[in-house]
């Protein structure tokens, strides 16, 4: 089975669009883990705290140097200074984003409330309500590519495509369309469900009545609209001291960049030709949680800890911390065979592909899967 695997893997990688088999796997969940070596499903908290503090202390260096030497530059190198500064810190944020995502699959250390703690800090920071988002997140890990249960990133079926998302099918929608949607695409997700789960009525993150949460969570989402509050609140200060237009160039505008490099990213992860969607009659958790797509993205690996290039391997283990998930990555490679699915596509030429082709989706015609669907684009 290790050298099929092998050979499907190469072969998979040689042709990245090549469908992905919507049979049942060969292997169980327990296969998968015995292929990865034991110590890459410990986590340690010194060394989360240490990539933590790694990337605050970048972050405050780069604050460092905007607010006391960008003034003195004059103003041709001061305009490139602060653009240079956006995108640098903007993927600092990203390193920390990652960090939040790992407190929320308890994956940043062996204590919950440690978890929860450095996850409602940095979360709230970034405008983001950490349980909230905690709860929605983990349920889209458990019905990951259900096309009635998963909670983001689900496709429409061409019956129901909207219109703006037909007014992509042409050059200047594949243009115009995704660079709005890139900055927009997280903060529209919290506050409308963008892109989510389909319910019976209006549904946010912010909301501790709304669809997504149950009673026993309520409470905690209370406390993380507390967070978000609170930070808006320092930031108003902020702003009254220091003016808005600084606040925006220290603040605002790396936030936007993390939006734009985390809608960006995540879609890729959860996007691509080759990978089905389910419908309830076909749908189990296994074939669900690999129906993701490793992407290498270069220099943006290194920046989100790995995230983008090793995202099969955390939904099938989400506690798995990120400086595992490369080691256990190529241990699973060889079980997986052809149901790995990676993509060394440039992520910019990848999104333009994606947008375009991966417009809904469908059944194949004349096909005997009737609950098996594939991204189409063709109105």
């Amino acid at each position: 089975m290790g050298g099929g695997g092998n050979m499907s893997s190469q072969t998979s990688k040689n042709n990245p669009l090549k469908r992905m088999p919507t049979s049942k796997p060969p292997f169980t969940i327990g296969d998968i883990k015995k292929a990865i070596p034991p110590h890459c499903f410990k986590r340690s908290v010194i060394r989360s705290f240490y990539y933590t503090a790694r990337d605050l202390l970048a972050v405050f260096v780069f604050y460092y140097i905007a607010s006391t030497y960008f003034h003195l530059l004059p103003s041709p190198y001061r305009y490139l200074a602060w653009v240079t500064y956006w995108i640098a810190q903007s993927l600092v944020f990203g390193g920390l984003w990652i960090i939040c995502h790992e407190c929320g699959h308890h994956a940043f250390s062996d204590y919950q409330w440690v978890d929860d703690t450095v996850g409602f800090i940095l979360h709230s920071a970034f405008l983001v309500p950490y349980f909230s988002w905690k709860y929605s997140h983990r349920r889209h890990h458990s019905n990951t590519n259900s096309l009635e249960r998963d909670e983001v990133h689900v496709p429409r079926i061409k019956s129901e495509l909207p219109f703006l998302k037909k007014c992509m099918n042409n050059p200047v929608g594949r243009t115009v369309l995704p660079i709005m949607f890139l900055p927009l695409g997280l903060p529209l997700y919290l506050v409308c469900n963008f892109t989510g789960r389909h319910y019976d009525r209006f549904a946010c993150h912010y909301d501790p009545y709304g669809p997504i949460y149950n009673k026993r969570e309520r409470l905690w989402i209370y406390v993380s609209d507390v967070g978000v509050i609170a930070t808006a609140y320092v930031l108003y200060r902020v702003a009254l001291a220091q003016g808005l237009a600084w606040l925006v160039c220290i603040y605002g505008m790396p936030l936007v960049l993390l939006n734009c490099f985390l809608t960006l990213l995540t879609y890729l992860n959860h996007t691509h030709p080759s990978v089905p969607y389910y419908d309830s009659s076909e749908w189990d958790w296994l074939r669900g949680a690999l129906c993701t797509v490793d992407r290498d993205t270069g220099i943006l690996n290194k920046f989100f800890h790995n995230g983008p290039n090793t995202h099969v391997v955390h939904h099938l283990f989400s506690t798995m911390p990120h400086y595992h998930t490369e080691e256990a990555t190529e241990a699973i490679k060889p079980v997986l065979g052809e149901y790995y699915q990676s993509d060394n596509t440039p992520f910019y030429r990848a999104f333009w592909r994606e947008s375009g082709e991966c417009m809904y989706v469908e059944q194949d015609e004349g096909s005997h899967d009737n609950g098996v669907f594939w991204f189409k684009n063709k109105l």
